[in-house]
C-alpha cells in the first residue's frame, strides 16, 4: 500500500461526483478542463484508477535480472576459447568466427550485453516513473478532498441543471486531476519514443 491506495477509497465519492458532474453538465467552454479531456481522453475517476493500476513492485526487480543476463553474455564472450596451437585455414576462419560472435555478445554499443543493459535502464525508469506518477497524483487528490470546491461539491443537493458553482468547481478538480496524469503520461510517451530502437535492434 502506498499513499495512492490509500486515499483512493476516501477520493471515490468525490470522483465520481465529478465525473458525473462533467457528464451531465459539462464545464464552461473557456475552462481548462478541456485541454485536460483532450489530452488523457478518461473522466478524472478513470483516468485516477488507470494510473492506481500502476504496479512498480512488478519491474522491481526486472532490472537486476536483466543485467545478470547482460553480464552472463560478457562472460560467455570472454570464455570462447581461442584456437591457441591450432593453425592454418580451418583455424583462421574459427577464429573470425570467433571474434564475431564474441563482438556480437559484448562490448560493441550494439552488443547483445549492451542492448540488455539498456533494457535493465528502460525498466528502472520506467519502475522510478510508475512510482512518482503515483505519488504525484496522491498529491493530487489529497488536495482536491481538502478544497472548498470538494466540500461544496459533496455537499450540494444533486439537482439538476447543478448551479454554475459547482459545475466550475468539479471542472477544477478534474482539471487538477488530469493535468498531473497527462503530464506524467507526456513523460512516459517520451522514455518509451526514445527506446523503441530497442526492440529492433535486439539480435533473435
Amino acid at each position: 500500500m502506498d499513499p495512492l491506495d490509500d486515499l483512493l477509497p476516501t477520493a471515490r465519492p468525490l470522483l465520481d461526483r465529478v465525473d458525473q458532474m462533467l457528464t451531465v453538465a459539462g464545464a464552461p467552454a473557456d475552462h481548462r478542463i478541456w485541454d485536460e479531456l483532450r489530452r488523457v481522453r478518461l473522466l478524472p475517476g478513470d483516468a485516477a484508477r488507470a494510473v492506481a493500476s500502476l504496479q512498480p513492485v512488478a519491474l522491481g526487480a526486472a532490472g537486476p535480472e536483466i543485467r545478470a543476463e547482460a553480464q552472463a553474455c560478457a562472460e560467455v564472450a570472454a570464455g570462447l576459447p581461442a584456437p591457441g596451437e591450432w593453425s592454418g585455414p580451418a583455424a583462421e576462419a574459427y577464429d573470425e568466427a570467433r571474434q564475431r560472435m564474441a563482438a556480437q555478445l559484448s562490448g560493441g554499443d550494439e552488443s547483445l550485453d549492451e542492448r540488455l543493459e539498456a533494457t535493465a535502464d528502460l525498466a528502472e525508469a520506467l519502475r522510478e516513473w510508475m512510482e512518482h506518477t503515483r505519488d504525484e497524483l496522491a498529491r493530487v487528490v489529497a488536495e482536491a478532498l481538502g478544497s472548498s470546491e470538494a466540500a461544496a461539491l459533496m455537499s450540494a443537493a444533486a439537482t439538476m441543471p447543478p448551479p454554475d458553482a459547482d459545475i466550475v468547481g468539479a471542472a477544477d478538480v478534474a482539471a487538477a486531476i488530469l493535468r498531473v496524469i497527462a503530464d506524467n503520461y507526456d513523460y512516459a510517451t517520451d522514455l518509451i519514443r526514445g527506446s523503441a530502437d530497442l526492440a529492433s535492434a535486439l539480435p533473435m
